[in-house]
């Protein structure tokens, strides 16, 4: 089996009806995987599928909500009797509000978290039970964001979800390693998902120059990160972040000084 080839592999990847996670799961099938789509919105799943299915590997909508215990519990069975087994998980579901901390409702708060950070851990805490009792090792990739190491105002539930969960991986990848269980993360930068018609042109100009490649990213270059971790090339790595983002955690970035 190639490093790129994953037939044979189950994979289950949340927040998969739409954005990064469609198109880490489009590229999992496209190299041969097994892959439940999870997503709270079952129509957003089952449109997933329908997207991927006809390639080398096959796709099974498991819409369910990642917050509680009992609906992770009901999305890990499922997607077990679909796939037979889960060797890698990714992490991507997630929810980005803006709302000052002084206007901002608890319960926003509360969603955030549950979500992003909760979610995290109830999805890690099952699979990474199932692959050890399998014995076979696995993976577990969380998506992150720049938002883990810089401060965006409005932003303040989503910047302490990303925060935790890259600690969260990185203890998680300790206490894993004995069994071979792979922990790691994946922190996208600014990505076009189609969502950013609307956004002034002169704001999108401005964001653009806090890029160095000068360009935002594709879903399927986040997918070709969490393919790598995933992979037999990635087994020396474990507890790692992997920023993905043209060159913007390198530090700030300034235009060329010009005269004219």
């Amino acid at each position: 089996m190639g490093d790129r080839d994953f037939s044979g592999k189950g994979v289950l990847v949340t927040g998969a009806g739409s954005g990064i996670g469609r198109g880490i799961a489009a590229a999992f099938t496209r190299e041969g995987a097994a892959v439940a789509v999870v997503d709270l919105h079952r129509d957003r799943a089952e449109e997933t599928v329908r997207v991927l299915n006809g390639g080398p590997g096959r796709a099974v909508a498991v819409p369910g909500d990642i917050r509680t215990a009992e609906g992770v519990d009901r999305i890990v069975e499922e997607a077990t009797r679909h796939l037979g087994h889960v060797d890698v998980l990714v992490n991507d579901a997630a929810i980005y509000p803006n709302c000052p901390v002084v206007e901002m409702p608890e319960d926003q708060w509360d969603d955030v978290l549950d979500t992003n950070l909760k979610g995290t851990f109830l999805m890690s805490r099952a699979v990474a039970r199932s692959m050890i009792a399998r014995g076979q090792g696995g993976q577990i990739v969380n998506i992150a964001s720049g938002a883990y190491k810089s401060a965006r105002r409005g932003a303040s539930h989503y910047c302490a979800s990303k925060a935790a969960i890259v600690m969260f991986s990185k203890v998680l990848a300790q206490e894993l390693a004995e069994h071979r269980i792979h922990v790691n993360v994946v922190s996208p930068g600014l990505i076009d998902v189609g969502r950013r018609a609307d956004v002034n042109p002169r704001y999108r100009e401005t964001l653009m120059t806090t890029i160095p490649w000068g360009r935002m990213g594709q879903p399927s270059e986040i997918a070709d990160a969490v393919l790598f971790l995933a992979s037999p090339r990635a087994e020396y790595i474990t507890g790692t972040v992997l920023d993905v983002d043209g060159g913007s955690s390198a530090g700030r970035f300034f235009l060329p000084y010009s005269r004219g």
